[in-house]
């Protein structure tokens, strides 16, 4: 039998300088790859923050935004009780009222008519006003500027009906808005701060709210 020798073929040598240039090939690469990583995660985590930062932001500015709507609003003006609801006839006497102007208490049956008077009305009438949610401004006539008073005017006409002005000198002050147990006291003309207050009252703060009044006018004289 004929010995067929195996032929090896000849040994292949990779030449030194090649594999090393291979090596740093492969380890820049892997260098390059983990330091995209290692950006990718930062931007990653950059996104997160401010993604973070916002939610915290809405989350935090909807806390204060319902902690502010749920806050009590001050009712404008200062509270005094009223001390009755009862009628007494004109002239009667009847214990002192707890504040000046009165805001409640004894008063007449008959309730004045709304509208602009330049002549004081008994405080007795008008506590009756009140009684009915009306608005009444009264104003100190020795101690308050004539502009002043056109002011005043003013603004009882944008409203007309449940609301009423007169001159009144036992005023402790230039100028007083009274309504049912509310009292607002102004040094001079504070538009906001009336207004603020009618629209607080105007119909509503009285007991008997809803009744109509028999109608706004300029009772002034020579009006």
């Amino acid at each position: 039998m004929a010995v067929v020798e195996a032929r090896q073929g000849p040994n292949i040598k990779i030449p030194k300088c090649q594999s090393v240039m291979s090596n740093e090939y492969f380890a820049k690469k892997e260098e390059k790859e983990k330091e995209a990583r290692v950006q990718l995660t930062k931007k990653r985590a950059g996104k997160f923050l401010k993604w973070l930062a916002v939610i915290v932001i809405v989350v935090g500015g909807g806390f204060w935004l319902l902690r502010g709507l749920n806050k009590p609003v001050e009712a404008p003006g200062e509270f005094f009780e009223a001390q009755s609801r009862e009628h007494i006839p004109p002239g009667a006497s009847h214990p002192e009222y707890n504040s000046n102007p009165p805001t409640g208490g004894w008063h007449y049956d008959q309730p004045a008519q709304t509208g602009i008077y330049d002549k004081e009305l008994p405080d007795e009438q008008l506590i009756h006003n009140l009684e009915h949610s009306h608005i009444w401004i009264s104003y100190r006539p020795d101690n308050l500027a004539p502009d002043q008073i056109e002011q005043l005017v003013a603004i009882a006409k944008s409203y007309g009906s449940r609301f009423i002005m007169t001159p009144r000198v036992k005023n402790d002050s230039p100028i007083v808005g009274a309504a049912w147990q509310r009292l607002l006291k102004l040094d001079s003309v504070d538009e906001k701060r009336i207004r603020t207050f009618a629209d607080s009252y105007r119909n509503i703060a009285g007991p008997e709210r809803n009744i109509p009044d028999s109608g706004f006018k300029d009772f002034r004289s020579g009006r």
